[in-house]
């Protein structure tokens, strides 16, 4: 008998993946592209907002300061667009200027002191509210006008505050028999009159973020620490404090990169004098790039990304000592 031969089957194999006898889909053929679900096309397009946002508010304004610092830029050029390349030469002019010095000192002090007094008082607020007393909510609420108002506001009641002649603090002083303070005229006492206005606009965000942090410590560790006769001094040592780090680090690196750029404070109670005893980067960074009649937008752009590159450095040691403690 002759055998007829059949033509080989070319239908997709279908193979059982579950107890229902479900088949896998037919996979797809190598080069074909897939069209977009609806998810993928909600997700661009929840996502195209916020990209345009960073592109036009963050990338575009750090490139524009990052080619002002590296051209000869005048009033005319800035309009005309047509400056001269020169390389490093601001930022070797603004390393050379005299008051380079000084303005980093008083950006460090001015950063530093900030940050360790707005920490310890609101880490003893966010405790002290943490007790959930009578009165509690309204006076935390209280605590927070100093954060809500505008900054000029705040600035310009300090100003009036710390007047030499008609000031309510020189007015309290001399009700105890100590001399007037000249607060925002000597350059002594200059720059610790913008740390303390400071000082008081950043305590609430520390008050609320640790107070936060605090809400997410369970009860019951406090409770089998006070039958181990543990103190109140103990319990916050031992449980309070370390439990609240990775709070603590966000809250700091946060305050830091808020204090770093500080400049609607000092230029409203001081301007960065006398004789730039208060003078920070970011004041200096305006006095170069709009406080002359010759504006030097070179080196004003280059004091401000000396700004941007500690913030960065700051920002990259708070993620690898997070990565670091997620590990171990």
């Amino acid at each position: 008998m002759k055998q007829t031969a059949h033509p080989p089957d070319h239908r997709p194999v279908r193979t059982p993946t579950g107890p229902a006898g479900a088949f896998a889909p037919h996979p797809a053929r190598p080069g074909t592209r897939r069209r977009p679900t609806s998810q993928q096309w909600a997700a661009w397009a929840f996502l195209t907002p916020v990209t345009l946002y960073l592109v036009l508010f963050y990338a575009y304004p750090l490139y524009r300061n990052l080619d002002l610092s590296l051209r000869d830029y005048t009033v005319r050029s800035f309009v005309q667009g047509n400056a001269p390349f020169t390389g490093l030469e601001n930022y070797a002019k603004v390393l050379d200027d005299p008051t380079f010095a000084p303005a980093l000192l008083h950006t460090v002090v001015f950063t530093a002191v900030c940050l360790v007094f707005q920490y310890a008082i609101g880490l003893a607020l966010a405790v002290f509210f943490h007790q959930n007393f009578r009165l509690s909510a309204t006076l935390r609420a209280l605590f927070l006008v100093p954060w809500l108002l505008p900054l000029i506001v705040s600035a310009s009641t300090w100003s009036w505050m710390l007047n030499s002649d008609s000031g309510i603090v020189n007015a309290l002083l001399s009700t105890v028999g100590i001399d007037p303070v000249n607060w925002l005229t000597s350059p002594s006492w200059s720059l610790t009159s913008v740390i303390i206005a400071n000082i008081w606009i950043g305590v609430p965000f520390n008050l609320v973020v640790l107070h936060s942090g605090l809400q997410s410590i369970p009860a019951s560790l406090y409770e089998a620490a006070a039958l181990d006769g543990a103190n109140a001094w103990h319990r916050f040592w031992r449980i309070t404090f370390p439990l609240l780090r990775p709070v603590s680090a966000i809250t700091l690196l946060l305050g830091l990169v808020y204090t770093l750029k500080v400049f609607d404070i000092i230029w409203i109670m001081t301007k960065g004098g006398p004789a730039d005893a208060s003078t920070t980067f970011a004041t200096w960074s305006y006095q170069l790039g709009f406080g002359n009649l010759l504006p030097a937008f070179g080196p004003g752009a280059a004091v401000g990304n000396l700004l941007v590159v500690a913030a960065l450095v700051f920002g990259l040691v708070y993620i690898r000592v997070q990565r670091k403690q997620a590990l171990s």
